[in-house]
């Protein structure tokens, strides 16, 4: 929209007329719960934010979807956020207008990723320090901003891997899963990832894993037990609940459960899936194992170290990035903001493989 008021126009760069509009589709919390489509509105008509002398105005273009996407809009992670509040941690699009301080190090037409909630709208006013410049706007980058370092840090940070460490990675054809068997891999591990289908072991063996376990059609603690009778080294593990059981159950001498996650308990109430925790001081002692939390929060100052790594990576060819639009959904691909809600659904029903992203479509006269 044209700025009229010149007071206030020259605080940004330029706009050069690139049609922002005045109000936009977001997503907003109005009621605290786990179930999404009730904590969750889609709002119409909602002002574009403008951003400030250091922000970029970022036009979305995908936006990821996260298990925790669900704790959030329970209000989990800051009981002292009331609705309503925005949702959605990550985005990738291009800069439409931004800050004088900020044109230092961007431009109009730039790609970026970003990290920072309020992901679930068609604009999102990012700070310049949080952005991160891409070569191109591609959903594989996304699949990197949270996924792909978490994996990445908390196996560098807690996994201590070498050659010939075994690594168990559950829900491994997931969004984070998926890195984790490739970077174990690169570690020269060897890498067992439990799944859910044929399809999802197929696409673990194509991504290096070296044994797969189809949770739905082999037992888990039988398999591990007669297959890895000296137990594993490295848990990776997000699902929690009895697979969190199973996984402390198998740990070798001296062996580390890294704790990224447990879906299996996002839906409930409480948020959590009962464990046999009683017998845990016993079980870690005997084996000199330990068990470690990963909340990529805790680790920003190593963020973007992290992420320039796994760009490298992927440019070169050394790491895939596994997108799932919901091509395969009842419904079809996942596009709008509307189709958020059907992403979210499609995760906890388990049916992904690899990151699930949702596009926004653009108008005819966007760059994109």
């Amino acid at each position: 929209r044209p700025i009229l008021d010149m007071s206030y126009s020259r605080h940004f760069l330029d706009f050069q007329g690139s049609s922002i509009p005045s109000s936009m589709k977001k997503l907003v919390v109005t009621k605290l719960s786990q179930n999404f489509r009730e904590a969750v509105t889609l709002q119409q008509d909602s002002p574009v934010p403008l951003p400030g002398d250091g922000d970029l105005l970022i036009k979305n273009k995908f936006v990821g979807i996260n298990a925790s996407d669900i704790n959030y809009s329970a209000g989990r992670y800051d009981a002292s956020v009331k609705p309503p509040f925005d949702i959605g941690f990550e985005g990738v699009g291009e800069v439409v207008a931004l800050g004088l301080s900020a044109s230092a190090d961007f431009t109009l037409g730039q790609a970026v990723a970003y990290v920072k909630a309020g992901s679930f709208a068609e604009y999102t006013v990012v700070s310049a320090r949080q952005a991160v410049p891409l070569p191109s706007v591609k959903p594989e980058f996304l699949t990197l901003m949270v996924s792909g370092a978490t994996a990445y840090l908390s196996l560098k940070e807690l996994g201590d891997l070498s050659e010939g460490k075994k690594v168990l990675v559950t829900a491994a054809a997931g969004g984070t899963g998926q890195f984790a068997v490739q970077l174990a891999k690169k570690a020269k591990c060897h890498v067992i990832g439990t799944c859910s289908s044929d399809e999802k072991g197929g696409f673990l063996k194509s991504i290096g894993c070296d044994r797969t376990i189809n949770y739905k059609t082999e037992n888990v603690e039988s398999v591990l037990r007669k297959d890895y009778p000296e137990g594993v080294d490295v848990v990776y593990e997000s699902v929690g609940g009895q697979m969190f059981d199973l996984a402390l159950n198998a740990l070798a001498i001296k062996g580390r459960l890294i704790v990224i996650g447990f879906i299996a308990g996002y839906q409930n109430p409480t948020g959590l899936q009962p464990i046999k925790a009683e017998l845990l001081p016993a079980k870690l002692l005997k084996k000199s194992a330990s068990v470690r939390g990963f909340f990529l929060n805790h680790y920003l100052s190593d963020y973007k170290m992290a992420l320039q790594h796994l760009l490298k990576m992927y440019e070169r060819g050394d790491l895939v990035c596994e997108v799932d639009f919901g091509d395969m959904s009842p419904e079809g691909k996942f596009t709008g903001l509307e189709s958020v809600f059907r992403a979210v659904d499609y995760m906890y029903m388990g049916k992904n493989i690899g990151k699930i992203v949702v596009e926004l479509p653009h108008s005819v006269n966007s760059k994109l």
